[in-house]
């Protein structure tokens, strides 16, 4: 059983590396290129709002189910995998509105400010910090 549950978070975090791989292939996101090469002084891109949105959401869904089923199979605990896709819910509800103002005003809030907003709405960041905090649970609280 321990062996399944390793190959399911390894799954996982394939799927989270497949996500990043694929960004390009999988999503409409003409910020890709923006934020990769701001330095070369390019314009800022057009866009469509609908389809920007919804690349989003479709990410943030791949992102929350692959961090789920690291989260279960590496903790073996529902509550905690409800508790950690709801932070990563939380985080994504605060920072993603955030991100589309950032966008409708140009980045004129902040070139840095928008790339780590964006950074929180396209990749699990909060993964890193649940993982621990979950583990640190375990220890604290003796479980197996």
């Amino acid at each position: 059983m321990k062996v399944l549950n390793w190959f399911l978070v390894a799954l996982g975090l394939l799927g989270l590396i497949g996500v990043r791989v694929l960004e390009d292939k999988l999503f409409y996101d003409p910020f890709l290129n923006y934020f990769h090469e701001a330095q070369k002084n390019i314009p800022f891109p057009g866009f469509e709002w609908g389809k920007l949105i919804a690349g989003h959401l479709f990410r943030f869904v791949l992102n929350l189910l692959f961090s789920c089923l690291i989260i279960q199979f590496w903790f073996r605990n529902r509550q905690w995998t409800m508790q950690g896709a709801i932070l990563i819910m939380i985080i994504f509800l605060i920072t993603f509105p955030i991100y589309l103002y950032c966008i409708y005003d140009r980045l004129n809030v902040g070139y840095l400010f928008s790339f780590y907003m964006r950074r929180f709405v396209i990749q699990p960041l909060i993964l890193l910090l649940i993982i621990p905090m979950f583990y640190y649970r375990k220890q604290i609280n003796g479980l197996k």
